[in-house]
């Protein structure tokens, strides 16, 4: 009997996906383990491999098919130790799915005679036909032009206004008038209703400026719902903190000289992931989820990191960041950012988390906000570090200071607990040996 190979779930919260790409063809054989597509999920691009032995059969669903309900056939193995009798019957079992097409075709076929009763539908039709700019649509219709009769200068010939201009009026209304129409102009009028909402919704403010429509992927349309989201139910909270880093400069470049035989070198941001865990283990009432009526308290830190990846972000987590070593966390976190970057990341590492930390230092960016990774409550937005003037005491010095902002989630999270936890987390930084005790 045939397999069944069937849209997989890669992430808990995963209901679709896109069957990215084929890495097999009809025909081929494979064996367990062998890699057959990349599916995209809503977090990353991951790799499928096959469990069955076998050959490829069919591939029901096409390369680049979107919204692929988990738990969908996407292609069928016959078993190397199935004969050829079984095969071929079950064939027309899977090809009854395509029989019901002409079955769903049959009111398709229908509509044609809905459409042949009402007399202007050829008079639309014709008209959807020539490319113009919803204001030159409306502007002909007012005048009476027809854009059959007029070249266009926009993108792609795209009729615009000052195409209009010098046009023969009246022509259109003469044309329609035969065809017994009472209100000629409505047509124009509601098929440029139909096209604005069209326009307004793809973003395009004005058609007549030269662009472009780039389809977005699953990652990108989850990372828009779950920040709008964040944004909409999150009351966020802002703190912000200036930090003498120098200190944590200094640390950092004698361990490194100290791990250079190891092979491992310490970021600035490995040891602010330190940092930030200890001091949630100090302030645990910021380790926290929100959850309606409860709230989840978290015994260790799991800090996810936000990586950019081609066509959007990921945060992969170093989990346990709290009882870690300095190497240790700097090496997982290398690993991680790598692996994110090639999409080969498994579930349960960029999934969860207790807090995020977020570093656009390297971008030479001085100070931001970042929005709150669901369900967890609170994230680090952590700029570039920068030579300033610093007073201590009442002399004025030059130090190389650092500006930290945390958005908390006011639901869970109280203005003076969350400067709690920003007051240890610049005492970490500024006075770093305490990372390492």
């Amino acid at each position: 009997m045939p397999i069944e190979l069937k849209m997989p779930a890669l992430s808990p919260t995963m209901e679709e996906g896109t069957l990215s790409k084929w890495l097999v063809k009809e025909g081929d054989a494979v064996k367990s383990g062998d890699l057959l597509a990349e599916i995209e999920t809503d977090k990353a691009t991951m790799e499928f491999e096959a469990i069955d032995e076998g050959t490829i059969e069919k591939l029901v669903v096409a390369e680049g098919s979107e919204g692929v309900k988990v738990g969908a056939v996407i292609a069928i193995i016959k078993g190397e130790d199935e004969g050829d009798a079984p095969a071929p019957k079950a064939e027309p079992k899977k090809e009854e799915a395509p029989k019901e097409a002409p079955k769903a075709d049959a009111p398709k076929a229908e509509e044609p005679k809905a459409e042949s009763k009402p007399a202007p539908a050829p008079t639309a039709s014709s008209g959807d036909r020539v490319k113009a700019s919803p204001l030159a649509r409306r502007l002909a219709a007012d005048a009476g032009i027809d854009l059959a009769q007029v070249s266009g200068s926009g993108p792609n010939g795209r009729i615009v206004k000052a195409d209009l201009d010098g046009a023969p009026k009246g022509s259109a209304k003469l044309a329609e008038a035969p065809k017994g129409e009472a209100k000629p102009s409505e047509a124009p009028k509601a098929e440029a209703a139909k096209t604005a909402p069209a326009q307004a919704a793809s973003g395009a403010g004005n058609p007549d400026i030269p662009h472009e429509e780039v389809k977005l992927s699953g990652m990108r349309k989850t990372i828009a719902r779950r920040l709008t989201e964040s944004m909409q139910q999150s009351p966020h909270i802002y703190l912000t903190v200036d930090i003498v880093l120098d200190p944590l400069l200094k640390l950092r470049g004698e361990l490194n000289k100290s791990l250079e035989s190891r092979g491992v070198k310490l970021s600035v941001n490995d040891m602010l992931i330190k940092a930030l865990a200890i001091a949630l283990m100090e302030v645990p009432d910021c380790n926290v989820s929100f959850a309606g009526d409860t709230l989840i308290k978290y015994k260790r830190a799991d800090i996810s990191i936000a990586v950019a990846i081609p066509g959007g972000l990921i945060t992969p987590i170093v989990t346990g960041a709290d009882t870690k070593s300095l190497s240790a966390i700097a090496t997982e976190a290398k690993d991680l950012a790598a692996r994110a970057k090639e999409g080969k990341l498994a579930p349960n590492e960029y999934q969860g988390g207790t807090a995020s930390i977020s570093n656009m230092g390297m971008f030479g960016i001085k100070h931001f906000t970042a929005v709150i990774n669901p369900p967890q409550a609170m994230i680090l937005a952590v700029g570039s570090g920068e030579k300033r003037p610093h007073v201590v005491g009442d002399e004025l010095t030059v130090a190389t200071l650092l500006t930290v902002t945390g958005s908390f989630d006011h639901r869970a999270i109280d203005g003076a607990v969350g400067a709690e936890l920003m007051a240890a987390f610049k005492r970490l930084v500024e006075n770093p040996l305490g990372m390492l005790a």
